[in-house]
């Protein structure tokens, strides 16, 4: 994804829903530290000499706190796109986005060409409910362009007063024009864990995002599966356009699936940068065959998930390439509410690979598809049991007529989301292959 944003957004925030580990305790002394002592006094001049002529000679008198301010976020956006200078909006919204309840529209979104492009939807937002997917371009705001607008320009319109109606015009590969969509704008309420049971013995977990009680949802959602189907024969873990959240939510649901070994370590500049986090022996999932979904929608603490339990062969993985996130941003606490929300270390999986602007592949491509089932006119309409003076079962079952046909909802599963079919298909398969092994 050859995405040139310069920062990422969250409609719902003024902050990206990236992989955000807090501060450890002395990490702050040592980030001092290691500060160089003596200061470029040359660049600083020139700093000084742009600050006097810009308060001088600019067409509107701008104030000193202002200027410093856009300095801050200067020196922020220079560089990577998830380094962000946060105001005490921004940081409150921070906070608020990692416990799950906020405002706007459900959208994670980031700058390429000029346009605003969605990197994942949120389940059960307005974006979602909409039909707004992974990769679409936003092109117009209320019939307005984007183009000229920088990413925080155009997130600032898109907010608003919950309630209140916002279209976007958007371009999806596929379609042969623009569309647009209207959107009413929404408290979200976030619903980090949800499950089903599927064919009565297969569980499916759908994680949204990663919030700070999101690993203690999914062992709670394994134990009310495992209780409805008496027993599970396999797990879908879903998590397809999830953008990621909290990392030690991240290792919490990784740790559910398994017993042994490293779930993810960190490398950075500053000692307390390099964690290594390790699985317990419990394990809630009972070592049943399991298939996580992934696409380009599932990023960072997402792609966590998906590496370890790829890396222990603990999981298929089936979808699409993942987002390809793979850097710890860690929250610096300023005065005044403000904070620092800044790149101090790339994560790697079990097996040392860095998923940083490459993802996860997928060991099955499965693309999202639409299934339809096809009557076949020409089929027989009765079975043996239609026959006159047919010959009765030899087992002494009873006879099974064309009119006692019963339909599969696989078929309507199939018609619904046809990656969760196929990851069903192949759970089956699994537990037939198991059941039949010598």
């Amino acid at each position: 994804m050859n995405m040139t944003h310069r920062k990422l957004w969250s409609l719902f925030g003024s902050v990206t829903l990236a992989l955000t580990l807090a501060i450890p305790v002395g990490a702050e002394e040592q980030i001092k530290e290691q500060v160089q002592p003596r200061l470029p006094l040359e660049d600083l001049r020139t700093f000084v000499e742009v600050y006097d002529r810009i308060k001088v000679a600019y067409v509107e008198q701008i104030d000193d706190k202002t200027l410093l301010e856009n300095a801050i976020r200067g020196m922020l956006s220079g560089l990577d796109p998830h380094s962000a200078y946060l105001s005490p909006d921004d940081y409150k919204d921070l906070q608020i986005n990692t416990t799950g309840e906020f405002g706007g529209l459900g959208i994670e979104v980031g700058m390429e060409d000029g346009f605003i492009k969605v990197v994942a939807p949120i389940d059960d937002t307005p974006a979602a409910k909409a039909g707004i997917q992974a990769g679409d371009l936003i092109i117009k705001l209320d019939n307005k362009p984007v183009k000229g607008l920088s990413l925080l320009e155009a997130v600032e319109k898109m907010r608003g007063k919950v309630g209140e109606p916002i279209s976007l015009t958007i371009v999806r590969e596929g379609k042969s024009a623009p569309f647009t969509l209207t959107l009413k704008r929404a408290v979200i309420k976030v619903q980090s864990v949800k499950h089903k049971v599927l064919n009565q013995k297969y569980g499916y977990l759908r994680v949204t995002q990663f919030q700070t009680s999101t690993g203690e949802e999914v062992i709670k959602s394994l134990q009310k599966l495992k209780k409805s189907a008496n027993g599970l024969n396999g797990i879908i873990l879903d998590l397809r356009n999830n953008p990621g959240g909290v990392l030690e939510a991240a290792v919490n649901v990784s740790d559910a699936f398994l017993t042994k070994g490293t779930i993810v370590y960190t490398e950075g500049r500053i000692p307390n940068s390099e964690l290594r986090f390790n699985a317990t022996v419990d394990d809630p999932s009972d070592g049943v065959p399991m298939v996580v979904l992934i696409n380009a929608g599932s990023a960072s603490a997402s792609e966590i998930v998906a590496g370890a339990l790829q890396d222990h062969k603990r999981a298929i993985i089936m979808g699409t390439d993942s987002f390809g996130k793979g850097s710890v941003q860690t929250v610096l606490p300023l005065n005044r509410d403000r904070a620092l929300k800044l790149t101090t270390a790339l994560y790697f999986t079990p097996n040392g690979r860095s998923i940083q602007a490459h993802g996860i592949s997928p060991d099955i491509r499965v693309d999202r598809a639409k299934v339809t089932k096809i009557e076949d006119e020409n089929a027989a309409s009765y079975k043996e049991a239609d026959l006159a003076r047919h010959l009765s079962n030899g087992n002494g079952k009873a006879d099974k007529p064309s009119s006692q046909a019963t339909a599969s909802n696989t078929d309507d599963l199939a018609e619904k989301d046809y990656q969760v079919q196929q990851a069903l298909n192949l759970l089956k398969g699994l537990h037939i292959a198991v059941k039949t092994s010598p």
